[in-house]
């Protein structure tokens, strides 16, 4: 097992080298240019139509409901565990590139929108179907739907293996051990290994959760999203200033650390220097930040293809909105939380990253900023799990067709892999993730720059319409 896990992650170092991160920058960059920079200059409009219903639309479910089902995939633990990961592996830095991504990432997320409403369809039972292998076939040309079927399976074995079912899950099981049994007192034997009886608990619990949710289908899963997003975001948020605002005057120097950090102007662990830090530094933060906001992964415009709209530029704005509350917000406050208590050069990894800030910070008893920290991991892991089985079971429709039987065999083999993640070490389950996220990028940045023609025509041409 330990050689393979050496070859998987030796995998991961190769995907997630320069090549791949200057592709999907530079795809970024691509989309700002040719968009005009509509994530800085179309914002504002952004955010009031993911308030504001569109009258008239085709679609299974409303644009805010298509975002929130967005949200419930990119808010989990890439928000919480992936931001400590990417700093204690990184530095401080990491934070600073995860920014510069998600800056680019809103135009890529922008275009991912605009292309899953202008080339959706609607199959024969009446169902919307949308995504990265649809504006591969029918933008890009019939020719190029063996691309199209590689980007779904990747999405697939993304949402069994990677990112919407193991790192999920594990994220969940670490931090309730982590509460509620740390120094693993209760344990119980499980094929000659021993587990933490919360382990065993908590999995079980979330198990049965997501198969209550995900046997309803996209319609009960946007439901429960409208509600529990939202909420859970600001929950996350107040917890996040109070450590802000009770350190304020901590944060120029964490600024000024995340900033020397990235540019290899401040050492980190081993004593690399220079650009050997910036490389770990910006290889972290993108890596990671992509992990948690998707922009480029191709998942976010499936579910943009079942909102209520007939602009697609419109679901574009809505969907960038996305990449903007998921990291430029979340993310950032998370980063500064750790950066200002100095958790990150500690001997911890992982969520235990985040604990260690959050409880200096927090100015609660310790165990009450473990709880709530816990409390909001489980809620926004568990929420991923649901969004991800809708991307994966699209994928899957794509490949092999719509089929009741088919898509109920594929949600008890989703929920089987939410039942064994629990038990995969965490740096075996994140490299695996972070290969499917390479692997789903490769063909949805291919269209993305073949159809960055559209986009801007299609921009152009709507805020030349809507110009007051």
């Amino acid at each position: 097992m330990e050689q393979f896990e050496a070859i998987i992650n030796k995998i991961d170092e190769m995907l997630w080298g320069v090549p791949l991160i200057v592709l999907i920058l530079a795809c970024g960059i691509l989309l700002t240019v040719k968009t005009r920079g509509v994530q800085f200059r179309a914002l504002g409009r952004a955010l009031k139509y993911t308030m504001r219903e569109e009258s008239g639309g085709h679609g299974e479910v409303s644009s805010f409901a298509a975002l929130c089902t967005a949200l419930s995939a990119t808010v989990g633990t890439g928000n919480i565990v992936g931001v400590a990961t990417a700093i204690s592996a990184g530095g401080a830095g990491a934070l600073f590139w995860m920014e510069i991504a998600a800056l680019f990432g809103m135009a890529t997320k922008y275009a991912e929108g605009l292309l899953a409403i202008k080339y959706r369809i609607t199959d024969a039972q009446g169902g919307i179907l949308g995504g990265p292998f649809y504006y591969i076939e029918r933008g890009m040309g019939a020719g190029w739907k063996w691309l199209a079927k590689l980007f779904a399976v990747f999405g697939v074995l993304a949402g069994l293996l990677g990112i919407g079912t193991v790192t999920q899950i594990n994220g969940i099981t670490a931090a309730v051990r982590g509460f509620f049994d740390p120094d693993g007192v209760n344990t119980v034997s499980i094929l000659g290994r021993e587990y933490s009886l919360a382990t065993v608990i908590a999995g079980l619990i979330i198990t049965l959760l997501t198969a209550l949710v995900i046997i309803g289908g996209i319609k009960r899963i946007s439901g429960f999203a409208q509600v529990i997003v939202p909420a859970m975001i600001v929950i996350y948020a107040v917890l996040c200033l109070t450590v802000l605002v009770t350190h304020i005057t901590q944060i120029p120097a964490a600024l000024a650390e995340i900033f020397e950090s990235a540019f290899g102007l401040r050492p980190i662990a081993g004593g690399a220097a220079g650009f050997t830090v910036m490389m770990l530094a910006s290889r972290n933060g993108i890596a990671r930040g992509i992990f948690s906001n998707e922009a480029g992964l191709g998942s976010a415009p499936i579910a943009a293809a079942a909102a209520k709209t007939k602009e697609p530029v419109r679901q574009g704005l809505v969907s960038m909105t996305g990449t903007f509350i998921d990291t430029i917000i979340v993310c950032t406050m998370t980063g500064l939380v750790i950066v200002l208590s100095g958790s990150h050069t500690a001997d911890l990894s992982g969520v235990s990253i985040t604990a260690d800030a959050f409880g200096k910070g927090l100015p609660f008893p310790a165990a009450v900023s473990d709880f709530l920290l816990m409390a909001c991991l489980s809620v926004f892991a568990f929420t991923t799990i649901l969004g991800w089985n809708y991307y994966s079971e699209r994928c899957l429709s794509y490949l092999f067709g719509a089929s009741r039987l088919g898509t109920l065999i594929f949600r008890w083999v989703y929920i089987a892999a939410v039942f064994v993640g629990p038990y995969l070490t965490a740096g075996f389950v994140w490299a695996i993730a972070d290969i499917m996220n390479g692997l789903m990028a490769l063909p949805n940045i291919t269209a993305l720059v073949a159809l960055s023609g559209t986009v801007s025509r299609e921009t152009a041409a709507y805020m030349s319409q809507t110009r007051k």
